[in-house]
C-alpha cells in the first residue's frame, strides 16, 4: 500500500465517519424575544438600582446594591456575550473576576466606613 492509498483510505473514512455538521447557528443562537425579555429584565433591575437613591433602604442598601450588580453582571456575560453556550472554562474566568471585584469593592466600601 501506498502512501497515497493509505492517505485516500484515511480519509474515505473520516468521510464516512463524519456526519453532516450541525447547523452552529442554529444551535447556539437564540431568538430576538430572548434577548428582548433580558434588556427588559436589565432595565428593571436598573430602575430599582436608581430607586435605591430616593427609598430609604437602610443597611440593607449595598448589599441590594451589590446583588444587583451581580444579576445584572451573570445575565450581561451569559446572554449578550454568549458564555451560556461557550466553554465552561470561560464561564469561570468571567466569575474569578466578578468574585475579585466584589472583595475589591467591598474592602474600599469598609475602608471608608471603618477607617475613616
Amino acid at each position: 500500500m501506498s502512501v497515497t492509498d493509505r492517505n485516500d483510505a484515511e480519509v474515505g473514512a473520516t468521510d464516512e465517519e463524519s456526519e453532516t455538521p450541525p447547523d452552529i447557528e442554529a444551535i447556539s443562537h437564540v431568538s430576538d424575544w430572548k434577548y428582548i425579555q433580558i434588556a427588559i429584565i436589565l432595565a428593571v433591575i436598573t430602575a430599582a438600582e436608581v430607586a435605591t437613591y430616593y427609598i430609604d433602604t437602610g443597611p440593607l442598601e449595598v448589599p441590594l446594591l451589590i446583588a444587583m450588580m451581580i444579576a445584572k453582571f451573570v445575565l450581561v456575560i451569559m446572554w449578550f456575550m454568549h458564555l451560556k453556550f461557550d466553554s465552561p472554562l470561560f464561564t469561570r474566568t468571567f466569575v474569578a473576576g466578578l468574585a475579585m471585584a466584589v472583595v475589591v469593592y467591598i474592602a474600599v466600601l469598609s475602608m471608608f466606613e471603618f477607617w475613616a
